[in-house]
């Protein structure tokens, strides 16, 4: 990534985190639950088998604890982020760090993940040897490029998280690209599918009203990141991404 484009990336993390340090919480909650009745109310979600949803940190950022509950209580999947490293692909001695989306079995199991260091709800080690992830396979990817052509199962939509978003659909992430990479490994396995229906998942993004930058305002992006579908913000916009 360009030094000029990385520098400009962080200044707007910080620009942005410094408004979220002051956001109220009751507005936070207020915001999360308009979000949420609006997701409800998409045909695209109720329509949903298998979903994707970021959990939420305790602060600065859309709940999606609602989004959760429902969509478990309506049968759908649901498949939820967890952070780990791998082999490095250029090199074996670096450890690189990816994200894969693995089940989540009830709110049971919902309501007992640990806080990381980030305090966001995540699966241990040892719950996800086992676990079934988003692409039909147990477990996590060994190597960051890994891609298979086993049919691919994939997910109908993911809800996405972010700092910060425009009236582009531009998305910009904490800083990690895990989000970016992983959408790219999809569709890098949905590309080698014997899945001939298969198809990339309907990005939502959930934005607080704090998070939206002004018409005159655009998020610096590079190629390989990702713009979302739709926007779903918490003061009631709904912006949807032209084809």
């Amino acid at each position: 990534m360009a030094p000029g484009l990385q520098t400009a990336k962080r200044d707007l993390r910080k620009k942005i985190r410094d408004v979220l340090q002051n956001t109220p919480t009751d507005s936070i909650i207020n915001q999360s639950r308009v979000a949420a009745d609006k997701l409800f109310s998409l045909t695209e979600y109720q329509n949903a088998k298998r979903i994707g949803v970021y959990l939420s940190m305790p602060s600065g950022e859309l709940s999606t604890t609602a989004i959760v509950q429902d969509a478990l209580s309506n049968g759908k999947e649901v498949f939820v982020p967890y952070i780990h490293s791998v082999e490095s692909a250029s090199s074996a001695q670096q450890k690189t760090s990816i994200m894969d989306m693995l089940v989540l079995q009830s709110m049971h199991e919902f309501t007992s993940l640990e806080p990381d260091k980030w305090g966001i709800p995540s699966l241990t080690k040892t719950q996800v040897a086992n676990k079934r992830n988003c692409f039909g396979e147990i477990g996590v990817s060994t190597t960051p490029e890994e891609v298979s052509t086993a049919s691919l199962e994939g997910l109908d939509l993911i809800v996405m998280p972010g700092m910060a978003f425009d009236q582009g659909f531009r998305r910009l992430g904490h800083g990690k690209g895990y989000y970016d990479h992983f959408l790219t490994r999809y569709s890098k396995k949905q590309a080698k599918s014997k899945t001939t229906t298969s198809k990339m998942p309907l990005l939502v993004a959930l934005a607080l009203k704090e998070q939206m930058l002004p018409l005159t305002e655009e998020i610096p992006v590079a190629d390989h990141d990702w713009p979302v579908d739709m926007l779903i913000v918490g003061d009631g916009r709904f912006l949807v991404r032209q084809p």
